[in-house]
């Protein structure tokens, strides 16, 4: 499509921009508005509610030869506008800042369109000619009156008409409404139309800020809801149920049929609830090649049928051939993967992307879901590999894909969490109604960060806004979780069950909350739940590994770890069934049986090297008093991961403390850890449920011990115990009842050393007596009665 030219003059306020003559003025008196400063102007008025970003701006002021110093250029410029406009950075009218990101204009803007002989310069008539001007205007006046006397009526209807036509036109759609797309009627008997056309569409109406479509989630569970399976095939009387289940306002349908060789399109848009059609279009394509050419079309007219502005529809109309794939073939198969994630799980979606990228290998979005699946069950290796494809394809993306590769690929490859807000509340902004940005803050991004309040509240927006998706409660039920309100984990699943949602990741939530309100029935109730159930079944037996583990039961520990490696390991999760390994040996090396730790690291890197298993199994370790290897890991680490914000203040700290802690340098050890403190509530996310949660904390407080700082080394302890919902049942959280014990010791307070000895050995009543932890414990409890 051709693009409009912008208007010549813009009008907010008082104020009009002239673009032509490069003016400002306020009640047509120009205003010293110059260069950089009135160019910025220009390129926020013609985006008024955007974010527009520091880079975006750079690129619009300054050619990539320009040597200037950008950071304060840009400051003074935007001060110099505000100065101009009477505005103000902390009480913003027209120019608000988005810190760290750019700015926003917030004030309404109009399009203006200059006169005729606007700003031209004009001279005073003579007398002469103003006498006869005036006479020529008396007697075309006297004509005008006769013409008048006839023409009253028909004018008076002429003006009638044109008044009913400028009157606004409701548009069918609001901004607020929500559309069920159902698959195509495809009466040409050609199969591969099947499933492709629905999905080709709906990433066209997807690069709509405007539209918003139920998601493939809600559907599902929704035909779950009705007793259908959910294989049914999306007809557009099902559609409307679903539509109407959903609080949704209108079901897009489509159909195909052939004539010849030529194909023709049609999509329509009805009323769930009345049936009424609210929009209809259709488009001819030649032959087979040219259907997707086709399809583009119709979804662009019936976008701005359905009440959508010209000007985004203009603005964000990615090809659909350059949005996904030319193949049909690879659209159809990518459609069959996106519809078994919803039905089936994450695992089994996977050999219908490496399909769709075998018949399409620039297939980006087919490489950035691939990539998801992946990082969902455990493999971060490959997800890491099929998410850095997608990015550098991601110019074969739409708008909204862009957003979430970019995202995706500081999620899944640098670790560059603190990039990721800043992609992430720019798709917020760009598509307010995107559930994508929430869940990647909610629930792979702030938990990182150890901001888990900031996951809380985004959870509880992303619930507010999508209803009807599992996903955001499973997500904040976690949030609230890792922040102790475990009152409010329980009634987001009920309202949940409520609503007819489930997920496997409920049932995860659920098995924390029963551990910590010690509720063993429900803990073996969700582990016989999982049975048999291929990606879910490994993630409770391991939990229940762990719980074994917190209570001393190691025999009992090391059985279930085995289940849950085999379990991972016939699901197909390669990496999951190492890491599973490789936290096992941490525990063992926690607990004194260092080469037995050595033994389980070793099986577990033979199996693989993601991020996540190197750690553990480098400071599993260091526990162990393998110096070397673990330094050698700690490196590898270091190389690999520059950016990553986990690795770089949460694992490399607490690798190089307890490293240091073995050498007898406690200093350098509480020194190494000040780079983890804004980062130690931080969690890996790469399955539901956390490792290594507050780690540093725990090193840290074993550093005060060596260097019998009793006071500090309590401190450090009480926090891990502070932090139930986090810690939850690793081995850090019965040890430290230990090191507190010994803080107390060193502090000369027996009372409460007898005490903290008295919990660890009472959590520990029914534990192995050959642990070497507990043979200690057992000593220096004696020696205090």
């Amino acid at each position: 499509m051709a693009k409009t030219e912008p208007p010549a003059i813009l009008q907010f306020g008082d104020y009009t921009v002239h673009r032509r003559e490069r003016s400002l003025r306020k009640h047509e008196h120009r205003l010293k508005l110059h260069g950089q400063s009135f160019e910025i102007l220009l390129v926020l008025t013609d985006r008024p509610g955007e974010v527009v970003t520091r880079e975006e701006l750079q690129v619009a002021l300054w050619k990539d030869d320009t040597f200037v110093d950008f950071e304060n250029g840009l400051n003074a410029a935007v001060k110099k506008l505000r100065q101009v406009l009477g505005d103000s950075a902390e009480s913003p009218r027209y120019i608000e800042t988005v810190p760290r990101i750019g700015y926003r204009f917030l004030a309404p803007v109009v399009g203006i369109e200059p006169k005729e002989n606007e700003g031209r310069e004009t001279l005073p008539p003579s007398e002469e000619s103003q006498r006869a001007v005036l006479s020529e205007a008396h007697r075309r006046f006297g004509l005008l009156l006769k013409i008048l006397a006839l023409l009253v009526p028909a004018t008076a209807l002429v003006f009638g008409v044109l008044w009913i036509s400028r009157t606004p036109v409701k548009p069918p759609l609001s901004a607020k409404d929500t559309i069920v797309l159902a698959d195509f009627a495809n009466s040409t008997g050609d199969s591969v139309f099947d499933g492709a056309l629905r999905q080709g569409l709906a990433v066209q109406l997807e690069q709509s800020p405007f539209l918003s479509l139920a998601s493939e989630s809600e559907i599902q569970q929704t035909l779950r809801m009705m007793g259908q399976p959910t294989e049914f095939r999306l007809t557009a009387e099902v559609a409307r149920e679903v539509c109407q289940r959903t609080n949704s306002v209108a079901v897009l349908s489509g159909a195909i049929s052939q004539i010849g060789t030529q194909y023709l399109l049609t999509v329509a848009a009805v009323n769930c609830s009345t049936g009424k059609t609210l929009a209809s279009t259709e488009a001819q394509a030649s032959d087979k090649n040219h259907v997707l050419d086709a399809l583009g079309k119709t979804a662009s007219e019936i976008r701005e049928k359905l009440g959508e502005s010209l000007t985004t529809v203009q603005r964000f109309d990615t090809d659909l051939q350059q949005a996904t794939t030319p193949s049909l073939e690879a659209l159809k198969t990518f459609s069959l993967g996106s519809k078994v994630v919803s039905t089936t799980g994450s695992a089994a979606a996977i050999p219908f992307y490496k399909r769709a990228i075998e018949l399409d290998p620039k297939f980006a979005l087919a490489y950035a879901l691939l990539g998801r699946v992946y990082g969902d069950v455990g493999e971060t290796v490959l997800a890491a590999e099929s998410t850095q494809r997608a990015y550098e394809l991601r110019d074969r993306t739409s708008e909204p894909e862009k957003y979430y590769i970019s995202a995706s690929y500081d999620i899944v490859v640098t670790g560059n969490m603190e990039r990721a807000v800043q992609t992430c509340e720019l798709w917020k902004q760009a598509y307010s109604r995107a559930e994508g940005p929430h869940d990647f803050l909610a629930g792979l991004i702030y938990p990182v960060l150890g901001q888990n309040e900031n996951a809380v509240e985004e959870g509880r927006e992303a619930v507010h806004l999508f209803p009807n998706s599992p996903i955001p409660p499973s997500t904040l039920m976690f949030s609230y979780i890792a922040t102790n309100h475990l009152n409010e984990a329980n009634a987001t699943y009920e309202a949940a069950i409520n609503r007819k949602l489930d997920v496997p990741y409920f049932h995860i939530a659920l098995y924390e909350l029963a551990f910590l309100q010690d509720d063993s029935a429900r803990m073996a109730q969700e582990v016989s739940w999982s049975a048999g159930k291929p990606g879910v079944e490994d993630e409770l037996l391991d939990l229940e590994a762990h719980t074994a583990a917190y209570a001393g039961r190691l025999q009992k520990a090391r059985e279930l770890s085995r289940q849950a490696a085999d379990s991972a390991e016939r699901a197909g999760e390669h990496e999951t069934a190492a890491i599973y390994l490789a936290v096992s040996g941490l525990r063992e090396a926690l607990y004194g049986n260092g080469e037995e730790a050595k033994r389980r690291v070793a099986q577990a890197m033979s199996r693989s090297t993601g991020r996540d298993l190197e750690y553990g199994a480098a400071l599993a370790l260091a526990y162990a008093r393998d110096e070397r290897r673990a330094e050698a890991l700690a490196a590898d680490l270091n190389k690999r991961f520059k950016e990553d914000i986990l690795v770089r203040f949460n694992y490399l700290p607490t690798l190089k403390a307890k490293l240091a802690i073995n050498r007898g340098n406690t200093s350098g050890a509480v020194e190494s850890l000040r780079a983890a403190a804004a980062y130690e509530l931080g969690e890996s996310t790469t399955t539901p449920y956390s490792w290594y949660a507050l780690y540093p904390a725990f090193v840290r407080g074993e550093a005060f011990l060596a260097a019998r700082q009793g006071k500090e080394a309590t401190a450090e302890f009480q926090k891990v115990l502070d932090q139930r919902g986090l810690v939850q049942n690793e081995p850090i959280g019965a040890l430290a009842h230990l090191g507190l014990a010994r803080s107390y010791i060193l502090q000369g307070d027996t009372t409460r050393a007898r005490s903290a000895y008295q919990d660890f050995l009472t959590l520990w009543k029914d534990a192995d007596p050959d642990i070497p932890a507990l043979k200690q414990a057992k000593a220096e409890y004696a020696k205090l009665l």
